[in-house]
């Protein structure tokens, strides 16, 4: 359904053959969910040409499933990519895409012996970086990943083999330039992977930009309603595809059926959720900067974000659905008290929900950081992340300010 605009094809891909010539007599609307870990050939035979050709054939589910399948084929055409894995989890989806694309061609190293990082990610993702490919003797290093200079300069100096970063950062909504990023990175060779869970395939597309591998936690915007836990990798590459597939089939990183169902069904309804929020996230974001119980606003979309002018472009003018805030009174104390103020918003750990949730970094997505380092990547203890839902933006608004108070 490539020869459709985006919009239209978020609503169809993958729940049912494009050509109605390949419909048969009652086929379903909605693609079944196929709960089953085996499945049966006629003759030993066909069994046997089926273990032999793998691909899209199905076997056994930890090989493939048809559900799974149909949210890696809706991925893949969303961010115009060869092929996705599906896996459980968006850590399970990052691990696998940073082995992908670390192994050297021809080679059966399973992993990377270099990774330039982006020095603002996930705090998850930081610690993995730390406390597993560091412990295997994986050199890590970190560079500014919004200044393309000091890319540039990294990636001619040390020449990583791998270079990974967030499209828009996580939780102080910095933008970086993946397109050049992955000029300076192509030109030594290395590969580019990109978490663009917080873009999402409407805001920003990286394999179209020239990244080898796109990750997506799908338990964010991709589900939508906080009711399922995955991730996805969608490979530029077949090499990379085939690669991640094989080692996600060794290492067991299957998604589920249903979790893929309730994933692709969010997925159907991500471009609408997607422009609210970003729409609702500006009105608040302008609303809150000059609020006199607030000392900083950091939303993309206000022009004196160091990249709003940059992500205007690459994005068509979407800024996304987070606003971070720094309270005045910059302690934990003061930031779990607002927080215990809240009515409507939810404190949970997660984005990209249909409800809007507050999250402080410093006790989730960055709690496995030390003060220093948190201090080091400008997270204070007055910062608080805001996902802003799809409720009416000025009901989400007369929460935080009745929370700020008088």
């Amino acid at each position: 359904m490539r020869s459709y605009r985006f919009d239209t094809r978020l609503v169809h891909v993958g729940e049912r053959p494009a050509d109605r010539a390949d419909w048969r007599n009652g086929t379903p609307t909605s693609a079944p969910i196929h709960a089953s870990t085996t499945f049966l050939y006629p003759t030993a035979q066909a069994l046997d040409a089926a273990f032999a050709v793998g691909g899209d054939q199905v076997v056994y589910t930890r090989w493939g499933n048809p559900t799974v399948q149909a949210l890696e084929a809706l991925m893949s055409d969303l961010e115009d990519g060869r092929g996705a894995v599906a896996c459980s989890s968006g850590m399970a989806a990052l691990y696998l895409a940073l082995l992908a694309a670390g192994t050297p061609r021809g080679a059966t190293e399973p992993h990377p012996r270099h990774i330039l990082a982006s020095r603002d990610l996930y705090g998850a993702t930081e610690t993995l970086l730390r406390d597993f490919f560091a412990a295997q003797s994986v050199r890590v290093s970190y560079c500014d990943m919004s200044d393309p200079a000091a890319v540039k300069a990294a990636v001619y100096a040390d020449e990583p083999d791998v270079v990974l970063l967030e499209s828009l950062s996580n939780p102080l909504l910095k933008w970086s330039d993946v397109e050049a990023i992955a000029h300076y990175a192509h030109q030594v060779g290395a590969r580019v992977v990109v978490d663009a869970t917080l873009a999402t395939p409407v805001l920003h597309r990286p394999l179209s930009q020239g990244a080898d591998i796109v990750v997506h936690s799908a338990t964010k915007y991709l589900s939508g309603h906080g009711d399922a836990t995955g991730g996805i990798l969608v490979a530029r590459a077949g090499l990379l595809l085939d690669t991640a597939r094989r080692y996600a089939i060794q290492l067991g990183m299957i998604l589920g059926p249903f979790e893929a169902r309730l994933i692709a069904r969010g997925i159907r309804t991500l471009g609408l959720r997607v422009h609210r929020q970003c729409e609702s996230a500006m009105t608040i974001a302008k609303a809150l900067r000059n609020h006199p119980r607030i000392r900083r606003v950091i939303y993309p979309g206000l022009p004196e974000h160091p990249q709003h002018s940059l992500m205007a472009l690459q994005t068509c003018g979407l800024f996304g659905g987070l606003v971070s805030f720094e309270l005045a009174d910059a302690t934990r104390e003061a930031a779990f008290a607002f927080m215990n103020r809240l009515k409507l918003i939810l404190p949970a750990t997660s984005l990209g929900d249909i409800y809007s949730l507050i999250t402080y970094p410093p006790i989730s997505s960055h709690r496995e950081l030390t003060e220093v380092e948190r201090a080091a990547h400008g997270i204070s203890d007055g910062l608080l992340r805001l996902s802003v839902g799809i409720e009416d933006a000025r009901d989400i608004l007369a929460d935080i300010e009745e929370a700020l108070g008088p």
